[in-house]
């Protein structure tokens, strides 16, 4: 799992479904949720095609975000143990997974375990004052709806008592499930907002069971050593290095990104971190820095240590701005063509790219935890070496002016020249 280069998708968003209830996004307390759609049993079934074009890219990981039931954007679950009607049911995950594994593609699930949807059988139950209140925060003095704690102001989403031996079971139980239908991996969402002890309560007893399975924490900041030593998870999300990957380039800074790697390389010390340039909450690099930045972009990612992931479309250069209003997601995660033969033929040189360094990174497989020493560094200039355990180096060179420009020099290969059209 080390090696694994992540190709990431919002199913809900790359299949077509319908998000939200016509009255506006997300599910208020007591809101019914969508009507399921008669065309949902077939949705999972439309990610198959893509797993070829999955490999032709050169990853072999399939980064699934939420496919659990849930209200509307999936990260109001109602029930961790079904399919969401609009993607399908059981049966057509199973079809998922073993298309993905026929291929040799891991695939990872988006477990959504710090808080719950409104409407979740478990909650209206705790509501109700049954013994399932255990499972939730409620003030000392609950009894008005109000009183439950929630995530980041969002009343319909309640938050899970992390304390509670029976939310560990639960988790637990669900991840095994999960784990036992074919899944390879766990992407723990809103990590950050979890005590890192629940983890290490909780994996533990799936790791007996399932020995192999690989655990990714979201943590957008802290003390990531700190947090995956106390948590046992695998790895989690580095968006120290998202940031100033694209605020590097953006303000002609190289000096922040030299920063920023010289702290990477301090992690990479305690733990493989989960690399990325693009996910589904962020503005696509494309439309953050522009295309031919972007490509840069790319070639930092795939040029230093830990586990990289690539948010589906970016490798054809989609762009979409993330905005902080009803909706504000749809542009970055918006629906896939029925096939890949659908794609514009405009997205080609950043396939081509993402294809070129993916094999860079195959070919060299020591950069998984490769450090980064800088050679040259001015604001619109950086050179780099990335550096094995073993000696092995790869020398990469970054330009802004006067046009963004990457050239990767490894051993034994003539040099790759990155000169995207400006």
């Amino acid at each position: 799992m080390d090696h694994a280069i992540w190709w990431q998708i919002y199913p809900l968003g790359a299949t077509g479904a319908p998000i939200r209830p016509a009255a506006g996004e997300g599910a208020s307390p007591g809101e019914a949720p969508s009507a399921p759609d008669p065309e949902a049993p077939a949705r999972l079934d439309r990610l198959e095609p893509w797993l070829d074009y999955a490999v032709e890219l050169g990853v072999n990981g399939l980064s699934l975000g939420p496919i659990f039931r849930s209200a509307t954007h999936g990260y109001d679950t109602t029930d961790h143990f079904a399919i969401d009607p609009r993607l399908g049911d059981a049966a057509a995950f199973d079809r998922l997974a073993e298309a993905c594994r026929r291929r040799g593609l891991a695939l990872m699930l988006d477990g959504v375990f710090n808080h719950v949807g409104y409407d979740h059988p478990l909650f209206q139950a705790a509501l109700a004052g049954g013994a399932e209140r255990e499972l939730f925060r409620f003030a000392e003095s609950a009894g008005a709806d109000d009183s439950y704690a929630v995530f980041e102001g969002h009343g319909s989403l309640p938050i899970l008592n992390h304390d509670s031996p029976e939310t560990a079971r639960l988790v637990g139980d669900v991840m095994n499930h999960w784990l036992d239908r074919g899944a390879t991996a766990w992407r723990l969402d809103a990590a950050y907002a979890v005590p890192p002890a629940f983890w290490a309560r909780v994996l533990p007893a799936v790791r007996e069971r399932h020995p192999s399975a690989w655990f990714m924490a979201e943590v957008i900041h802290g003390d990531y050593a700190g947090i995956v030593e106390a948590s046992g998870v695998d790895s989690l999300t580095q968006y120290e290095l998202w940031k100033a990957v694209w605020s590097s380039l953006n303000d002609a800074n190289f000096f922040e990104l030299d920063w920023c790697l010289k702290r990477h390389n301090e992690f990479m010390g305690a733990f493989l971190p989960a690399t990325f340039v693009g996910n589904h909450d962020v503005t696509r690099i494309a439309s953050r820095v522009g295309p031919s930045k972007a490509a840069l972009a790319v070639v930092i990612l795939m040029t230093v240590g830990g586990v990289p992931s690539i948010y589906y479309g970016d490798e054809q250069a989609f762009t979409g701005v993330k905005r902080d209003e009803i909706g504000g997601d749809d542009e970055i995660r918006p629906p896939l063509p029925t096939a890949p033969e659908g794609l514009s033929p405009l997205g080609a040189p950043m396939l081509r790219l993402h294809q070129d360094l993916i094999g860079l990174r195959r070919r060299h497989p020591w950069l998984v935890r490769a450090r980064t020493e800088i050679a040259g560094l001015t604001d619109e200039h950086l050179r780099y070496d990335a550096v094995g355990e073993q000696g092995e180096r790869l020398r990469v060179e970054l330009d802004l002016v006067p046009a963004p420009r990457a050239v990767v020099i490894a051993p034994g290969e003539a040099p790759l020249v990155i000169e995207p059209p400006r």
